[in-house]
């Protein structure tokens, strides 16, 4: 469904990306993980043209996008293909939650109002906000907020949904409540790519792992063959080290 191919990007003398590849199937849910400036957002962020890469291609549904030399027309037809969730939700604040999900669809895709309501009203229900759905972001908690801004990447239905670690903005007790509507997605058969520290989702949630240092993948398996049997020496120490800090 979508292939990445060799992207590259630098920010001055600093190689933040160095030639990522990876494929995602249809109804995939990838899990992308590494510590921190392994280039892990960036990624994303180029894959969504809000980073222009320096250099690489992506192919989806057949068609080849250019992730340096893109037209506009040809972004704005990508990104109508594709939902992006960020850390900080990035709600409108004047905006009631119905209305964030929605404008995108009025606004952007000119539809009818009334068909962008029903699918905004569906989209909620779906992340269990429907009730909350009068509230402006305010009077909602982080982890309210944070499925709002799913349900808004979700209600125009992309053939991919990126995940820009969805929940380090939460404290912990709200974490779960995200991480639950976003398995759900996942059983349902939504395509992911999920930028995380969530290593109980990475496990449980996620079909394949990438993990990625230093701007390039040093590992890509399924994710119970990545949890309990990694091949190089560096998921190693990275499981270990993760499992050393619950300790």
């Amino acid at each position: 469904m979508i292939e990445v191919c060799n992207v590259k990007k630098s920010f001055g003398e600093k190689e933040v990306l160095r030639d990522v590849s990876f494929r995602v199937n249809d109804g995939d849910v990838i899990a992308i993980l590494g510590p921190s400036g392994s280039g892990k957002t960036t990624m994303l962020r180029c894959l969504s043209f809000l980073e222009t890469a320096d250099a690489g291609r992506v192919i989806f549904d057949g068609k080849e996008y250019d992730l340096r030399h893109s037209s506009r027309k040809d972004i704005l037809d990508y990104r109508k293909k594709i939902g992006f969730v960020f850390q900080d939700y990035q709600l409108f604040g004047n905006k009631t939650a119905l209305e964030n999900v929605t404008e995108g669809l009025i606004v952007a895709r000119k539809m009818k109002k009334e068909e962008a309501v029903e699918r905004g009203l569906a989209a909620l229900d779906r992340v269990g906000m429907l009730d909350h759905k009068d509230f402006y972001p305010s009077r909602m908690s982080g982890g309210q907020q944070q499925r709002v801004a799913i349900a808004r990447a979700m209600v125009s239905e992309p053939g991919v949904i990126f995940f820009d670690e969805p929940t380090s903005a939460l404290d912990p007790e709200l974490t779960g409540e995200v991480l639950n509507v976003m398995e759900k997605l996942a059983k349902e058969g939504t395509t992911m790519v999920v930028v995380t520290h969530e290593m109980e989702f990475a496990r449980r949630g996620a079909d394949r792992v990438i993990l990625m240092e230093g701007g390039v993948i040093v590992e890509e398996d399924d994710s119970q063959t990545f949890f309990t049997a990694p091949k190089t020496e560096r998921a190693k120490a990275f499981l270990e080290g993760i499992r050393g800090g619950d300790r």
